[in-house]
């Protein structure tokens, strides 16, 4: 049934509903939320994706919306008038997580949005303390199962797509003893890792992680993504080391509400795909730590979403 309604939902992403976009679209300032203060990543790349869309836009005025680990500002987007003067900045967990773990969620992610462009992904990372003696993935399984109860991860806190990834290891590799214990975010996480607290963190793969790597007191032992990342190269994705189902990448993208004019969702695509062939734009995404997404078309941007919400509902619903 969810495939179902997807696909019933997809083609609404492909084909114009009928209603024409104004030719002098836009009129006015574009509203860009980005549901969290101003200073973190996602205004950062908010500010990145207003300065490279200002020629064939027009103004873009960013407004921060924080609250409820982002939900404030996506609910204002998802009951917002479908105009195409409302976007928002979303990632993969107020978007995808928090209406999928909640008993009542304010909006669903597949049929309150129109989905315009994704920007980037960002993996995350198996990170040991290096007192533990594994060096990749399949030691760490052999050591957790050796070692029933004694291993834990840290992760940013309950329901981050870290969390979940370490809920997924656990599944796909039958090691249901490791402990999962929540921080109020990666800093933490990662202060006790590195004091030996505890001895392993999923976390996202930062220039801190890169550089306490390469000075030895943290371990990297796979990414997350399908392939080796430009940030990282060296280090090996949890799919080199015969884990195929261990795929896991943070996701930041544009989306409109839903039944914005089709017309109006492809030129605001339009000027974003124009901006992601700008290699300026790509190494500052790269620089905050994302992956460019090769594709940034809405059609491919839906896709992305369906296939998210089918991955990380059955973990939500495993894991409790």
């Amino acid at each position: 049934m969810i495939k179902r309604r997807a696909l019933r939902r997809g083609a609404g992403v492909l084909i114009p509903c009928g209603t024409v976009a104004d030719s002098k679209y836009p009129e006015r300032p574009i509203r860009l939320v980005v549901p969290f203060v101003p200073g973190g990543v996602t205004d950062a790349v908010g500010r990145l994706w207003v300065e490279q869309v200002k020629a064939p836009l027009g103004p873009v005025i960013i407004e921060n919306l924080s609250g409820g680990g982002g939900v404030v500002g996506s609910t204002a987007v998802a009951h917002a008038q479908s105009d195409g003067y409302a976007i928002l900045l979303r990632a993969t967990g107020p978007l995808i997580l928090a209406p999928l773990a909640a008993s009542q969620p304010p909006y669903d992610p597949a049929r309150d949005f129109s989905p315009i462009s994704i920007l980037g992904v960002a993996p995350v990372s198996f990170v040991v303390h290096p007192s533990l003696s594994v060096r990749n993935l399949n030691e760490l399984v052999a050591y957790a199962k050796a070692n029933p109860g004694r291993l834990t991860y840290g992760s940013p806190g309950v329901g981050t797509i870290n969390h979940l990834t370490g809920e997924l290891f656990k599944s796909l590799t039958r090691t249901d003893d490791i402990v999962h214990i929540p921080y109020k975010g990666s800093g933490q996480a990662i202060t006790d890792l590195i004091g030996g607290q505890i001895l392993m963190a999923i976390v996202g793969v930062s220039s801190q992680v890169r550089e306490l790597h390469q000075a030895g007191k943290l371990r990297m032992l796979a990414v997350t993504a399908p392939g080796r990342i430009n940030a990282a190269p060296e280090i090996p994705t949890a799919v080199e080391q015969g884990l195929p189902g261990i795929i896991a990448e943070a996701f930041y993208g544009l989306f409109a509400p839903a039944g914005t004019p089709t017309a109006i969702v492809a030129q605001i695509s339009d000027a974003t795909r124009t901006a992601m062939g700008d290699d300026g734009f790509r190494e500052k995404l790269i620089a905050l730590g994302f992956e460019p997404y090769p594709d940034s078309s809405p059609a491919a941007a839906w896709r992305f979403v369906q296939d998210e919400i089918i991955r990380w509902r059955l973990v939500i619903r495993r894991s409790g």
